[in-house]
């Protein structure tokens, strides 16, 4: 194997430093992976000199008369060459080479970190969106990078620092990805132009999860689980007892009879009912002498009817024309002046406000050239950049030139722990040493106090400061945290979260979003889109307590979309992936629980402490708007869905940078809760439109496949993903479940599957219309961040159409 290349699969991810050769050894006995497969054990000869007649050295290791060419032909795994002391395996050559590389695009992005304080006008707003685009997209590749070396690496101290680096670039992509919402003004801007400018693909800006989420806490998260299956299998003998009785087969039997024969009684009842009635019809006909018209009379009389209707119309206007000639319809006259001057009235009003909006622009057109109003971009400090520096100096002065050889077999190393030990008990020393210089400034001011008979001043007290924030109250003091876990286990608001990894929600990336913008066309986000913000706004800072500790804070999340979209599924995800408890405050779960007027604060309370105690969690909220309603439904008064509003304002306002507990909210019909208290609880609003063409392509491909289907030539799925427009992923699930049954998937080797047998089950489904997802759009644009993109797509337009209007007045 090259030492460039990457690990074999079969291979373990490092190799230990090699060990004396004993009597015992697998290489010596045949009893290692060559010598089981082979019928003969391997012959074992010494590495001998590059001179032919030296004589062999007894102190050399190793190794079997098998060649790494000869084991590939026998189809067998490369066995690792034994070495002697001193030497590495490419493998951890290669890790090392990677480490390198990315130290060296480290120190090129910290170089361009600086020019980005520098603030910008906002007329170079695309050019500054640019530089953050391409360093997010760097970052990220960067994130990936330490990502798979912190993975792989063997050597602590090394493990440390990549851990700290890791977190560190992982805070400053986060920084960078709000940075680009607040540039853009979108939570999802269009990247497909830098990326073609850079070379790379959509897969590079797949955000990884690191490793380390799960396997730091995978014991806490297991104890979890067994005290959660543990709780729950108490419950289970409760609902086993009103489970129904059993009945005979006999029995069971003579039951479906009755009730089938009662359908068929009634079937035939109905149809005997509808014989009757057109029995009875026909009876009436033949004694009022009704007679059936021909196709000629029926015509005859249709025409008849509408010539009559015609001339009567004209008639009357005929006699209203007469009646104004005469003089007899004065009122009518008067009316319509009082009409008329109305709509002129109205029509310089309108016109009063045109020229009131030209003296606007024209006044914003001086001002601007005056360079009063002028917007000023600039990126905010970074709390990870001084992080990231330490760890690359770090690097630079302790690792970068280091003789890798003195360490093969990967463990500390002695002389980095004790200047790191030094430097610790240094500053232990250091304290006490300047506790004792204060005690004894103290000991001589008294002795000198008392020689020159001072009077004794008492030390001044410094009073305490008052923090700003109000401390929650402890409405549970005297409780432990087992019995409250137990209790909202029991009642239902702490579920059990199936898993489902956030790679299964498939979709593709949007490759027309620049062009689309540059078309005057709003560009819409892609399932793609909405799985990297998940990933970037919960799983990243849920994972990782110093992750979270430097990115900007996000408390909530709201998703919004219509039904079908993959809301549920997104937040089971979120719990997956970072090992987070799930606690549910839907309002439909609420009914009936904590009831009383303090039973919704100290439920709330209740919730939150647990989940401050048990991080990470996730607080998740079903039909979100329920708790803002406009007006409560007569249907949903019972529940009162609003009693939860102001204390979950309070606790989420007391959420701190250090708590890893984020509420997460979904909603397919926010237009009826009320904007402003909605957008006061969730920070973040992510829209999830319908699937456009390239997420609907991929979609269908891949559930088709997890259903163990190849498609063939004769499955169109191009021609499936455009007929399914306007249908959600979960329609298209749907579809495919009912029609691939167990009968059909028998039915495959003769009679392959074709995309015609899809039609009927979509056809029985209510597609998402365009009335509906433009009611959504225009609820989104609202929002505060909706608003701020539409002044400024606003203010672009009207700033063309005054640059137009200056080029044909110079034209002329």
């Amino acid at each position: 194997m090259s030492e460039g290349s990457l690990p074999h699969p079969g291979l373990p991810h490092t190799w230990r430093a090699p060990l004396p050769l004993t009597p015992e050894d697998p290489f010596l006995t045949g009893a290692s992976s060559l010598g089981r497969l082979s019928p003969n054990p391997p012959k074992v000869m010494p590495i001998l000199s590059a001179n032919p007649t030296a004589e062999p050295n007894p102190t050399l290791s190793l190794r079997p008369a098998h060649t790494p060419q000869k084991a590939r032909r026998l189809h067998l795994p490369t066995p690792p060459r034994l070495r002697a002391r001193g030497t590495r395996h490419p493998l951890s050559r290669a890790y090392q080479r990677l480490w390198e590389s990315s130290h060296v695009t480290l120190q090129e992005l910290l170089d361009q970190e600086q020019p980005l304080l520098e603030p910008v006008p906002d007329r170079e707003r695309q050019s500054f969106q640019y530089r953050l685009a391409s360093l997010y997209l760097h970052y990220l590749g960067l994130l990936r990078r330490f990502n798979t070396v912190y993975d792989q690496m063997v050597q602590p101290q090394k493990r440390r620092l990549l851990r700290r680096l890791l977190d560190g670039v992982a805070g400053r992509v986060l920084e960078l990805k709000d940075e680009l919402v607040r540039a853009d003004l979108c939570e999802n801007p269009c990247l497909d132009r830098v990326l073609q400018d850079l070379k790379l693909t959509p897969a590079d800006l797949e955000v990884p999860i690191p490793k380390y989420f799960l396997l730091e806490q995978s014991t806490a998260v297991r104890e979890r689980r067994l005290i959660l299956a543990e709780i729950l299998s108490r419950l289970e003998p409760e609902s086993s007892q009103k489970s129904f009785i059993g009945m005979h087969r006999t029995e069971a039997i003579l039951l479906v009879q009755k009730a089938e024969r009662a359908r068929q009684g009634r079937l035939r009842a109905t149809f005997m009912r509808e014989i009757r009635r057109d029995e009875e019809q026909d009876r009436r006909i033949r004694e009022d002498g009704w007679h059936k018209f021909s196709q000629c009379q029926a015509a005859i009389t249709i025409q008849k009817v509408w010539k009559g209707y015609l001339q009567r119309k004209r008639t009357q206007q005929d006699r209203r024309t007469e009646m104004e000639f005469i003089g007899m319809v004065r009122m009518e006259l008067e009316t319509q002046v009082q009409e008329n001057k109305k709509k002129e009235q109205e029509k310089r009003k309108e016109k009063g406000k045109d020229e009131k909006k030209k003296k606007k622009k024209k006044g914003k057109e001086e001002k601007s050239k005056k360079g009063e109003v002028d917007a000023v971009l600039q990126v905010l400090p970074s709390k990870c950049i001084p992080m990231i520096s330490a760890g690359h100096e770090e690097y630079l002065n302790t690792w970068k030139n280091r003789c890798e050889s003195i360490h093969p077999s990967q463990n500390y190393d002695s002389e980095t722990l004790r200047e790191e030990k030094r430097k610790e008990v240094e500053l232990e020393i250091r304290i006490q040493v300047d506790e004792l210089m204060r005690q004894e400034l103290r000991n001589l001011r008294l002795v000198v106090d008392k020689e020159e008979e001072r009077p004794l001043r008492a030390p001044k007290k410094t009073p305490g400061k008052k923090s700003g924030k109000k401390k929650e109250k402890d409405l549970t003091p005297n409780r432990s945290v087992e019995s409250l876990y137990e209790e909202l286990v029991i009642s239902g608001l702490l579920r059990k979260s199936e898993s489902v990894a956030l790679k299964d929600y498939v979709g593709d990336f949007l490759y027309l979003g620049s062009a689309l913008s540059l078309a005057k066309k709003l560009p819409m986000p892609s399932l793609f889109d909405i799985r990297q913000n998940v990933a970037l706004y919960a799983v990243l800072r849920l994972g990782s307590p110093d992750i979270h500790a430097m990115a900007p804070l996000i408390r909530s999340i709201l998703l919004v979309g219509p039904s079908g979209m993959g809301k549920k599924m997104l937040v089971k995800a979120v719990c997956t992936e970072t090992g987070a408890n799930l606690f549910d405050l839907s309002p439909d779960n609420l009914l009936g629980k904590y009831p009383g007027r303090n039973g919704a604060q100290m439920m709330v309370h209740i919730v939150f402490k647990v989940a401050r105690l048990l991080q990470p969690s996730v607080i998740w909220i079903g039909n979100a708007e329920k708790n803002f309603y406009k007006r409560i439904p007569k249907e949903d008064r019972e529940m009162d869905p609003k009693r939860i509003k102001k204390d979950l304002t309070k606790a989420l306002r007391l959420l701190t940078p250090g708590d890893r507990v984020m509420l997460i909210g979904t909603t397919s019909r926010p237009q009826l809760a009320d904007i402003r208290g909605l957008c006061r609880v969730y920070e973040r609003i992510l829209f999830m439109p319908r699937p456009d063409y390239a997420s609907r392509y991929v979609f269908w491909k891949r559930m088709i496949e997890a259903r163990g289907v190849q498609p063939t030539q004769h499955l169109d799925i191009s021609a499936l993903a455009k007929v399914s427009d306007g249908y959600t992923p979960g329609h298209i699930l749907q579809a495919i479940q009912s029609v691939l049954s167990e009968r059909r998937f028998l039915q495959l080797s003769k009679r392959p599957l074709v995309a015609s047998e899809f039609l009927g089950q979509l056809a029985k489904l209510d597609p998402v219309y365009r009335e509906e997802e433009e009611s959504l759009k225009d609820w989104y644009f609202k929002t505060p961040l909706g608003k701020k993109s539409m002044k400024h797509r606003m203010d672009q337009l009207e700033a063309e159409e005054a640059k137009l209007a200056k080029e044909k007045k110079k034209r002329k």
